[in-house]
């Protein structure tokens, strides 16, 4: 209580919000890419197997670092300026698509070029849900925090589990952080503070890695083709389109109510829902 008598105490959550709040939980605790993906196209992806060769998992590897070091110069300089007032997802899912289309027509090793263009078409996407939901993306830890979502979603889905996947994924990621000074990284030039955010790029590279390699495996079956490649590349964007919208749902919950309030009804909802 303050000396005029007011509660400072964060209000709990109004039905409204906790139904906002459910949906986010199903949004991020539910199924992964990989089960999207299998729906998609069912038997031919597990042809493929979940592992692609070594060969192959090095280039991943190698696209998707390139592919997130270039997100990162665009989060981290001119988010605020491109994000549209309104979120465009079925715009974006259909750029994505295009592009994915290319990559399906001519094989793996194009899929792997498009990368950084699909990524750089999600991260504008993601900063439109952002700014929808509150965040100033002039802010670094805003600009940060839409970089996140390309971390979300590896995972498998497991009702059973004790750890939210969601939850785990922020902590690894904040970790990849440490003690990142946000003032620098305003005043910085994103190739000039890079080694700052090394060990979060070496997180969300190994977590966004994780998708990426499910997508390019869906991508790579013959059958599948340009077509097949565009309904691939749209479920890519889809996914963390859905990501977002859940993610930056809690973070505006959050900063009404206190992380912590937050993460408790997140948390019963979870169990409620068993997602």
């Amino acid at each position: 209580m303050t000396d005029a008598g007011v509660d400072l105490m964060p209000q709990r959550l109004a039905a409204d919000e906790l139904a906002e709040l459910a949906e986010a939980v199903r949004l991020l605790e539910s199924d992964g890419f990989a089960a999207r993906l299998s729906r998609l196209v069912g038997r031919q992806l597990r042809a493929v197997g979940r592992v692609l060769p070594a060969p192959a998992r090095q280039a991943v590897t190698l696209a998707a670092d390139t592919a997130l070091r270039g997100a990162l110069r665009v989060a981290l300089g001119s988010l605020d300026k491109t994000a549209a007032p309104r979120p465009r997802n079925r715009w974006h899912q259909a750029a994505a698509a295009a592009t994915g289309a290319v990559g399906g027509a001519l094989g793996f090793a194009s899929t792997l070029v498009e990368l950084p263009i699909t990524t750089a078409i999600l991260l504008r996407s993601v900063a439109e849900i952002a700014r929808a939901n509150g965040e100033d993306l002039r802010d670094p830890e805003a600009a940060l925090a839409c970089m996140d979502v390309l971390g979300l979603g590896a995972e498998r889905a497991d009702p059973d589990s004790r750890r939210s996947r969601y939850y785990l994924a922020r902590e690894q990621l904040k970790q990849g952080l440490g003690e990142v000074d946000y003032i620098v990284v305003k005043q910085g030039v994103a190739a000039e503070i890079a080694p700052m955010l090394a060990g979060y790029l070496r997180t969300l590279g190994a977590r966004f890695g994780v998708v990426v390699s499910e997508k390019l495996a869906a991508q790579a079956v013959p059958v599948i083709g340009a077509v097949g490649g565009a309904a691939v590349n749209a479920a890519f964007a889809h996914h963390f389109q859905m990501m977002a919208k859940g993610h930056f749902t809690v973070r505006r919950l959050e900063r009404k109510h206190g992380a912590e309030a937050v993460r408790f009804e997140y948390e019963r909802l979870r169990g409620e829902l068993r997602v």
